[in-house]
């Protein structure tokens, strides 16, 4: 009986703890809550191999290159570059370059004729030498810049932070680079792209490369245009990219690649420097157009209109006959357009722009026209190869040089 109570007490204990339970308001909790949120960079990216219907039997080289190539290749000892001073907010490049004391241009150090290092250490180069005009247009001095050496990868973010003031590393002027790079310039050299071979290979068009592995640099028109043409072919190939460009070729001439791909003008360079350039063939074929120029950052016009008049100034001086030899003595010619051009009479717009009246004379004096330029590193005498100029004469001459009037 006892037993039967204790139990009923008991029962009414726990109904009464259950129902203050379920009166009392529980404590706040607090949770978490994690999104995850997907984004997506648009880069320019090449198909890597385009699949043909039959497939073709690997080559020697690409066996090799499917079990001993990276990838990508970074550049030997490529080290973050520390971030340069850029323009104050509402301040012209033009003043900003002139306090800083000379100009800064991102070029090549490793490509014969156009960027490289002469044998004494010293920046040289159809790009390097309109740099130096640049230089000469505003200081009177050739060596009032300073040259940067960048990655074919590492061009558009020079331009896009403002850290150069000139990027002129044999770049490709297209549509896209134009809205978010920078501003181009002029096209000062037409080239176009091309495949390199050797010769023991037989290989002289494009399908015989079915199936092969190509050497390219990344980051580069180079690498679209090469998945391009052989997709428009229906053709295989594995692409071996490198972010340099003489990792490229030091890959393709130890036959890590079976071709390597590049503008013409390039490949001709490089292969001047190989040990034995007579063993590789330039197949006669052009798969893309390729005006090369250089180009600075956006968002100031003046500074835009002061490279870009060092160009045409070069042209139009190839154009009247004016060169580093008789410069001089042209200060003596009756003609209108030399007398505009070196500042004897009228003007064409210099002043306006921030340069002296007679830069042009200082420029060409220094530097030369364009055609002592070109003739400079790739001509019949050149420092570098020769390369006949083809699309690279005046307009006057058959090719496509051409700039506007200085008036």
């Amino acid at each position: 009986m006892i037993a039967r109570q204790s139990l009923s007490i008991l029962a009414i204990f726990v109904l009464l703890a259950l129902a203050l339970a379920s009166c009392t308001t529980p404590a706040p909790q607090t949770v978490e809550v994690t999104r995850l949120v997907e984004v997506t960079r648009l880069v320019e990216k090449p198909v890597a191999a385009t699949v043909a219907p039959a497939p073709a039997t690997p080559t020697p080289a690409a066996k090799a290159a499917a079990t001993t190539a990276p990838a990508a290749t970074a550049a030997p000892g490529a080290t973050a570059r520390p971030s340069r001073p850029t323009p104050l907010a509402g301040q012209k490049r033009l003043d900003f370059v002139k306090a800083r004391g000379k100009v800064v241009c991102g070029v090549h150090t490793s490509l014969p004729g156009f960027g490289y290092l002469d044998k004494d250490g010293k920046n040289a180069g159809f790009d390097i030498d309109f740099c130096r005009a640049v230089a000469v247009a505003i200081f009177n001095n050739r060596d009032a810049v300073e040259f940067v050496p960048i990655s074919a990868a590492e061009r558009g973010p020079a331009l896009q932070t403002g850290e150069i003031d000139i990027l002129a590393r044999n770049t490709t002027w297209t549509t896209t680079r134009d809205a978010q790079w920078g501003n181009f310039v002029a096209t000062l050299f037409y080239d176009g792209q091309g495949m390199m071979v050797r010769k023991d290979t037989g290989f002289t068009k494009l399908e015989d490369l079915n199936g092969a592995t190509i050497c390219v640099t990344t980051g580069t028109t180079t690498e679209l245009n090469l998945a391009d043409a052989f997709r428009q072919r229906n053709l295989k190939y594995t692409a071996v990219t490198f972010e340099d460009t003489p990792s490229v070729y030091s890959a393709y001439e130890q036959g890590r690649c079976d071709a390597a791909t590049s503008d013409k003008s390039q490949l001709a360079a490089t292969r001047s420097g190989f040990k034995n350039p007579a063993d590789h063939f330039i197949m006669d074929i052009t798969f893309s157009k390729e005006p090369l120029g250089p180009a600075v950052p956006h968002g100031d016009d003046q500074w835009f209109d002061v490279v870009k008049t060092v160009a045409f100034l070069l042209i139009n001086a190839e154009e009247l006959g004016v060169s580093s030899t008789n410069v001089d003595e042209m200060l003596k010619s009756t003609d209108p357009s030399i007398k505009r051009m070196l500042g004897v009479e009228g003007s064409f717009g210099q002043t306006d722009l921030g340069l002296a009246k007679d830069f042009a004379v200082n420029v060409i004096r220094t530097i030369g026209n364009y055609g002592e330029i070109y003739d400079r590193y790739m001509g019949p005498k050149g420092a570098s190869f020769t390369l006949d100029r083809g699309l690279n004469n005046l307009w006057t001459k058959g090719g496509l040089i051409y700039a506007p009037p200085l008036r």
